[in-house]
């Protein structure tokens, strides 16, 4: 592997147009070559980046530090996520499930009054993919972050805007990436960093590009699923953008557990400074319960501070205008709370009155800062549940004698992911995980960023009608030569 060092870490000058181009053609020589590997092949070369990222860590991580003002800890936790996610897809292409194969065999007989013919069906890679990366993940959601790692897994060659928030790791991350596939024989333009907010852009316009991918903001995201949307071709832009995430807890819950709820609360929209995507942005409490008063005189973290000063002044910027809210009261607050750090910030009002305003109120916040609403009734919770737009997560604190399946019907079909009686900024990367949501979480609630599902979104199914063996490709071949588990004649074998 070609030795990373840190004189590598020089801030990148945006991409220019020559540049782009020469990228964008490699990419697109490259996607026939990388879609054609056995998936065993292609986990080589995830394997390969994980690898490199992991010798890199040295270097990686005092860059990381220098530019997003997070701790080692942090940092080193998230690298070690970042290189579970790339093995993790890996696994994912041993097994060859994600590639759905099916197979249809003429049959004559065919109960719908015609013969069927012999079909076979099987998923493809889209082609090359933008991804956009984020700023409050600078590993796992950055240059070799899931985004990167199943377009890759899916043989999508990956076209990588940097975040300006991070540009000398993503310059150093990107080498390490580009280096470790080189060596490990994938083929040139398998993966490139791009820069700049105008490169980005350009190269989501280019129709060698096939989807594109971000984590970001609403404006950010909804203006560049725009540009994926108005092309002459449209592609899939699957845009994660904004979330409260809001939180219910029952009176039962209240009156069991109540400052263990509130403790745990405090802790997680607190947890990394407020700049999780899951942070729990509102709670809702009975108004009969001491929670409000346990949350008043919480001791909430110190401050800490943001990523950027980006990050900073839209944080103080939507905090200003809540407090400015007549219908919003502080209800804890550390010191300074407009500061650079800012300290923490509980802002209290009534279910009543974010009925009155609800856009208003719930406004996302971007840091670390909370709404705590009261509420008079239970059974009014479903209906509260109905004014949020779409979210990434829904969680609710109850017990099992709690009558909250209505409330429950509404969340599923408001979020992405439904908490129970835990807290959502832990998003762990499974099999089973939903890390998306009803617009305006997300552009595309079909689909996930988080988990080995995430694969999906850069592929394609095609069938295949009447052809001879050899000229199918080999997952839907007679004789299963990649041993795949496969859908035959409306059954499942492995």
């Amino acid at each position: 592997m070609t030795a990373i060092t840190p004189t590598t870490t020089v801030v990148p000058e945006p991409t220019t147009d020559v540049e782009l181009e020469k990228l964008l053609e490699a990419a697109q020589t490259a996607a026939a070559p990388l879609a054609a590997l056995r998936p065993a092949e292609r986990a080589a070369l995830l394997d390969a980046v994980a690898v490199a990222l992991e010798r890199a860590a040295d270097h990686l991580i005092p860059t990381a530090e220098k530019e997003t003002r997070l701790p080692e800890a942090r940092l080193r936790a998230e690298l070690k996520r970042t290189t579970f996610q790339l093995r993790l897809f890996g696994e994912v292409l041993r097994d060859g499930g994600y590639l759905d194969a099916r197979i249809d065999h003429a049959d004559v007989n065919w109960p719908m009054g015609a013969p069927r013919p012999d079909i076979r069906r099987v998923l493809v890679p889209v082609g090359p993919v933008v991804v956009f990366a984020a700023s409050n993940f600078p590993f796992a959601f950055s240059v070799a972050g899931g985004d990167t790692a199943s377009a890759l897994a899916a043989g999508s060659p990956v076209l990588l805007k940097a975040h300006s928030g991070h540009p000398a790791l993503s310059r150093l991350t990107a080498e390490v990436v580009v280096a470790a596939l080189r060596d490990a024989g994938a083929p040139a333009g398998t993966f490139a960093l791009i820069t700049g907010t105008a490169s980005g852009a350009a190269a989501l316009r280019d129709p060698r590009v096939k989807a594109g991918a971000f984590t970001g903001s609403i404006p950010g995201g909804r203006a560049l699923f725009d540009i994926a949307s108005s092309r002459p071709e449209p592609i899939p832009f699957f845009g994660e953008l904004g979330s409260n995430n809001p939180a219910f807890v029952t009176d039962a819950a209240a009156a069991e557990r109540g400052a263990e709820i509130a403790a745990g609360f405090v802790h997680s929209f607190t947890l990394g400074a407020g700049q999780f995507c899951t942070k729990p942005g509102m709670l809702f409490v009975p108004a009969g319960s001491d929670m409000v008063d346990v949350l008043r005189s919480a001791a909430l973290p110190s401050a800490a501070p943001l990523l950027n000063d980006r990050i900073q002044s839209g944080y103080t910027e939507v905090l200003r205008s809540l407090q400015s809210n007549p219908r919003l009261e502080v209800l804890a607050q550390g010191t300074g709370p407009l500061a650079n750090p800012p300290a923490p910030t509980l802002l209290l009002t009534t279910a009543e009155d974010m009925l009155a305003d609800p856009h208003a109120l719930q406004t996302e916040c971007f840091g670390p800062t909370a709404v705590v609403v009261t509420y008079d009734d239970e059974t009014a919770l479903p209906g509260l549940a109905e004014t949020f737009a779409g979210q990434l997560t829904a969680t609710i604190h109850g017990t099992n004698s709690c009558h909250v399946a209505p409330l429950v019907t509404v969340l599923a079909r408001k979020a992405g992911r439904v908490v129970w009686n835990q807290w959502p900024t832990g998003v762990s990367v499974t099999y089973a995980q939903q890390h998306g949501g009803p617009y305006p979480a997300t552009t595309a609630a079909g689909s996930t960023s988080v988990g080995t599902a995430a694969i999906e979104r850069f592929l394609r199914p095609v069938a295949y009608q009447g052809f001879p063996q050899h000229l199918l490709p080999e997952a839907i071949r007679e004789e299963n030569p990649l041993q795949l588990p496969r859908l035959i004649d409306g059954r499942l074998q492995a």
